[in-house]
């Protein structure tokens, strides 16, 4: 089984002043590229060894591969978990709303299962899913849409596109999408040109917003801590991970 580990590009953050961020992200990215490679050119050297009839040699380069494996698995968790925290946490997005850019597309299906059961287990009757517009990813294609897609149609719910395509609206009820008439001053953040990202409010509303960052980062982390260990278990179970 393969796992296409494709991600938004490499402009992957929600927010402004960012470029520290993106920094970190791409370097621990970029740092499990090389483990991949370096797995890679070990597995293929450990199959000319067999094939040669080095044995020993062949099964000493197997656990290197595999080792690079592990670091490599190790850098794409940091990693994700960087940038999820990072563009979900302290008000950065309102507390109906998760935003998956810079996610591999395994890593954005198990993150996106886990916080659709956990807004359904804290009655939570829909979820708006940042998931961009692929403007910044090879030919611009949406990777990641699709997938969110699909997992809505394996769990039996419904969702549409929002006027911002780089936003889908899930019903977690079961019933149709149909988004709600918001009045105009709670009305969801569309604009933009990076996804649909949630402006920072004024008055009582960035007050409110204020007061769920504490419940929302606790949110966070639980996602993080419940979801990240299946995705890596998964894709240690692959065969082959494409970078």
């Amino acid at each position: 089984m393969s796992y296409q580990m494709s991600h938004l590009g490499s402009r992957a953050f929600n927010h402004d002043q960012s470029g520290d961020s993106e920094a970190e992200y791409d370097r621990l990215r970029d740092l499990a590229r090389q483990e991949a490679s370096k797995r890679g050119e070990c597995f293929h050297r450990s199959k000319e060894a067999y094939s040669s009839g080095d044995g020993a040699g062949a099964k000493q380069l197997s656990e290197e591969g595999k080792a690079h494996g592990r670091k490599m698995e190790q850098y794409n968790k940091q990693a994700s978990e960087y940038i999820f925290r990072e563009n979900n946490a302290n008000g950065r997005v309102a507390a109906d709303t998760i935003d998956l850019h810079g996610q591999f597309v395994e890593e954005a299906e198990e993150i996106l299962e886990e916080r659709i059961k956990y807004a359904k287990s804290h009655g939570q009757n829909h979820l708006h899913v940042i998931v961009g517009k692929g403007n910044h990813s090879a030919g611009h294609v949406q990777k990641i849409k699709p997938r969110v897609e699909q997992v809505c149609n394996e769990l039996g719910l419904k969702y549409a596109t929002e006027d911002n395509a780089g936003r889908i609206y899930v019903n977690l009820t079961g019933g149709e999408a149909v988004m709600p008439d918001y009045p105009s001053h709670q009305a969801p953040h569309q604009g933009g040109s990076y996804g649909g990202y949630p402006g920072q409010q004024q008055g009582h509303h960035q007050q409110q917003q204020h007061q769920q960052q504490p419940q929302q980062q606790d949110e966070v982390e639980k996602i993080v801590n419940a979801v990240l260990p299946r995705v890596l278990r998964k894709m240690e179970k692959a065969c082959c991970v494409v970078m």
